[in-house]
């Protein structure tokens, strides 16, 4: 079967000229092989340094057709009209080669891929959409695209969405995101036997560095620290990067507790992160299932996350995390302080329960899935 998948994931050309792209999508269609035979990445291909987060493909069956990259904020949105026809042109030219089509969405090019998909058969193609499935506040294009997909697309196009959500349609699909592997499954399981809680705790925060992602509160949540709570504190790893990287590590050096900034890292600095950190942080506005909570979660980190779109299915607040509801500093602060106060064997109890959770987190789950609900094989 020959899959062709049409996403946003940024391109560029290393040094070596060799193609590589986001790290976390290219791992999922490298892996995504153990189900189909060849796969059509089309994707824009971006003139810049390719961040240390990249990766190449892993297979010359996988083939990587280039798009004109467009969308950003103000007037750059409406590269998304100049850049259509040789994008439509591109995806049309390879769309006839496939058997089956993926669109991920929400992306600025949805609003004309979307209905270009109208003139193939509707079991030809489905729909991974990222994001937050039941945001109030989600940008106009993320809205038009929702709507579109819930009155526009046929009951036999299928939708994978994030979370269980009532009310919606047999074809909108709660699916999990992958971003494990077999020799992540067993390095957590030794991190975690070995993990433990000591007189200082060390908490870590990993993603882009804005006000969306909550970086703003967990700085001033551990400014408001008792000076005994803040003693318990031995360090807040930030991994990940931004244009306001510098006014945060200005604004955190004021708060009385360590905090590195650490910028991007590779994947195994990532684990080893993971590994010397006791919790992760995410107070994010909105998310749909950020992957790093399933990565925290597979090497014993618990999570201290925002109550938003579907991560209350996952984490029990006080059972193997905690939540941040509502999304306040002041709620930020009692969750920081609750981590704080655990206790050794309630600890590994959560860690375990999680590390069990995150198999659904694996690709070999998420294989499973697609091959059984999505391909009917």
């Amino acid at each position: 079967m020959k899959l062709a998948i049409i996403s946003h994931t940024q391109h560029y050309v290393d040094a070596n000229n060799a193609i590589v792209g986001w790290g976390p999508t290219i791992k999922e269609i490298n892996y995504l092989l153990d189900t189909v035979d060849t796969v059509y990445h089309i994707a824009p291909l971006h003139n810049e340094k390719p961040p240390s987060s990249s990766l190449p493909y892993a297979s010359k069956k996988i083939i990587y057709i280039p798009l004109k990259p467009s969308g950003g904020s103000g007037w750059k949105k409406l590269s998304i009209l100049f850049t259509a026809p040789y994008n439509i042109f591109k995806i049309v030219s390879t769309l006839h080669k496939v058997d089956k089509i993926q669109f991920r969405a929400p992306t600025g090019m949805g609003i004309y891929v979307l209905p270009l998909l109208k003139l193939y058969p509707s079991n030809k193609y489905w729909v991974k959409y990222a994001g937050n499935w039941k945001d109030k506040f989600m940008p106009l294009g993320n809205k038009l695209q929702k709507k579109w997909l819930q009155k526009c697309t046929a009951t036999t196009t299928k939708i994978t969405v994030n979370g269980t959500w009532a009310g919606e349609r047999e074809n909108i699909i709660p699916f999990e995101n992958p971003c494990l592997d077999d020799i992540d499954r067993k390095k957590g399981e030794k991190i975690i036997e070995s993990k433990e809680l000591r007189s200082k705790l060390v908490f870590c925060f990993v993603g882009a560095l804005n006000e969306h992602k909550g970086v703003s509160k967990i700085i001033d949540a551990f400014s408001k620290l008792s000076a005994s709570q803040k003693y318990k504190v031995e360090v807040v790893h930030f991994v990940g990067d931004g244009k306001e990287r510098q006014e945060y590590i200005s604004r955190s050096e004021k708060s009385g507790v360590q905090m590195k900034f650490h910028g991007f890292l590779s994947k195994d600095q990532i684990i080893t992160t993971y590994q010397k950190s006791n919790f992760i942080i995410l107070p994010s506005k909105s998310e749909g299932f950020p992957k790093v909570i399933g990565e925290a979660m597979n090497y014993g980190c618990l999570p201290i996350v925002s109550n938003v779109s579907c991560l209350e299915q996952y984490i029990e607040n006080n059972k193997n995390g905690f939540l941040i509801k509502p999304n306040t500093i002041e709620e930020l602060v009692k969750a920081i302080e609750k981590a704080l106060e655990s206790q050794s064997e309630i600890y590994q109890e959560m860690l375990m329960k999680n590390y069990l959770l995150a198999e659904k987190f694996t690709y070999k789950y998420y294989n499973n899935r697609i091959l059984s609900e999505i391909l009917n094989q």
